[in-house]
């Protein structure tokens, strides 16, 4: 009997870490997938001399490019930068520098167009928007994953640990 338990309270111990194991699975592939798209993004504006942008919310986000002749952000329409959804349980916050200029689009309309204006934006020039991603699994605020830029340096992703230097809260 005493073995059933402990068998019992082993399995349920399993479980709980895979469980866990997994969800830490699913936040680093989507940080990996958008840290690697974010590259991708910022290189494309400069090899293409187009400015491309990246709308983050709490569901997922989305890579857009300014239109020029339309002066209005679009969803870019490359397979590789579709929409993307977060996986369940993910927790992201966003912290844009606004003191720096953006480009805005050209209608202010509070419509679908203001829907569509990016959260970061990836100059044609190389440069960026300054920002710092955070990502942690809901319920685990301890364990944070950062993405952050100062719109000059490439993009850092800051694991778990890596950084010291975490603003006071």
């Amino acid at each position: 009997m005493v073995v059933l338990v402990v068998v019992g309270l082993l399995a349920v111990i399993a479980v709980v870490n895979l469980g866990s194991g997994g969800q830490r699975q699913a936040l680093e592939n989507d940080i990996r997938e958008l840290f690697l798209l974010m590259q991708t993004a910022s290189e494309e504006a400069v090899f293409n001399n187009q400015e491309l942008g990246v709308r983050v919310t709490d569901e997922g986000y989305r890579f857009l490019a300014l239109d020029p002749l339309e002066e209005s952000w679009e969803p870019l329409g490359e397979r590789l930068f579709e929409p993307r959804q977060w996986s369940e349980g993910v927790v992201v916050t966003l912290d844009v520098d606004t003191s720096l200029p953006g480009l805005a689009s050209g209608e202010d309309d509070g419509g679908e167009e203001e829907a569509l204006q990016p959260d970061i934006v990836f100059f044609s020039s190389g440069e960026s928007t300054a920002f710092e991603l955070v990502f942690s699994p809901r319920g685990r605020d301890e364990v944070r994953h950062r993405l952050e830029t100062d719109g000059l340096e490439p993009i850092e992703w800051l694991r778990p640990g890596e950084s010291d230097d975490w603003e006071e809260e």
